[in-house]
């Protein structure tokens, strides 16, 4: 075959690749994404219907096929399964097949990459020079850490919710306890008020609700929460509500004074980024508006000196 028909043939192969896997993480993705609204719509206690259409349906054929190919793993390595669940949990995936999605995923993605890279190779053994190892390299690096950095991803984006809203909720947490709710009442009123400006936060409440509504005694249910969010300042209000239990310290005044520390610890925050901020100007300016600032300046005194010497 001539070697050009060949690589365009590579080329649209390795398209199709690409494609078929960035199309199954959008519909993985987008089946998620349906199964956490009707969740929170279960959890704000309206009635969910169920409908499935031709989309969806190929969509769960996809979904099932990634799972039983991820139980397989898991089942090779059941060591791992409650680490990765948790980080499952903490990227916002509370489904009890995300494990199996997520390692089904990762083996799927090592199949088209190896797949692709034993396409690759006889254009490299032709003589291609170092296109054909590079994309096998690009498609290697992306079987390897795509479906990982595609978890760490949502994890920050949520744990940025969390750490903006946390001030939120302890404040409102204070205002209903001082005004005489319990403290699991007022959590339940503080996700009702938060589920509009952050929902993931308030869905963990929600849970938070529920756990101790089934009996869970309270410090292992907020220590459960503090591990769900997956941030320092969850952690330090558990253990603070703990000592509080143990000690029989007003629960009101320790809200309060923890409430303050996270007020003062979001305005630090924000000094920290403000002052932050020239030194992060410093690369674009000097790239893209100072050359530019010296062509304004220079060039009109450049093009006079030019038509004087013609002269």
């Amino acid at each position: 075959m001539d070697p050009a028909k060949l690589q365009v043939l590579l080329t649209y192969a390795a398209i199709g690749l690409i494609t078929l896997g960035v199309g199954g993480a959008g519909l993985i993705w987008f089946r998620e994404a349906r199964i956490g609204v009707r969740r929170r719509a279960r959890l704000a206690g309206n009635t969910v219907v169920a409908n499935r259409t031709d989309g969806g349906a190929a969509m769960a054929g996809v979904v099932s096929g990634v799972k039983r190919l991820g139980d397989r793993m898991a089942i090779q390595d059941p060591a791992q399964i409650s680490t990765i669940r948790a980080k499952m949990v903490q990227a916002g995936w509370f489904n009890r097949e995300a494990v199996a999605i997520y390692l089904g995923a990762k083996a799927a993605a090592l199949i088209a990459a190896t797949v692709a890279t034993i396409m690759v190779v006889p254009l490299a053994i032709k003589g291609g020079g170092m296109v054909p190892i590079c994309i096998a390299g690009v498609f290697a690096i992306c079987a390897i850490m795509g479906p990982e950095q595609v978890v760490k991803a949502k994890r920050r984006k949520l744990e940025l919710e969390y750490v903006e809203g946390f001030p939120d909720m302890l404040d409102l947490l204070v205002a209903s306890v001082e005004a005489g709710l319990s403290l699991d009442a007022a959590v339940n009123r503080v996700a009702e008020e938060m589920v509009r400006r952050y929902p993931h936060l308030a869905e963990h409440l929600r849970f938070l609700t529920l756990e101790l509504r089934a009996g869970r005694a309270r410090k292992d249910a907020w220590g459960s929460f503090a591990e769900r969010l997956g941030i320092d300042d969850a952690r330090a209000l558990a253990t603070m509500l703990r000592q509080s239990e143990e000690m029989g310290t007003s629960l009101g005044e320790t809200l309060s004074v923890f409430s303050d520390d996270m007020r003062t610890k979001r305005m630090l925050r924000a000094e920290e980024k403000a002052m932050s901020l020239p030194a992060k100007l410093m690369v674009p300016l000097i790239l893209f508006i100072f050359p530019c600032l010296m062509g304004v300046l220079i060039l009109p005194a450049a093009f006079r000196i030019s038509q004087q010497f013609m002269k």
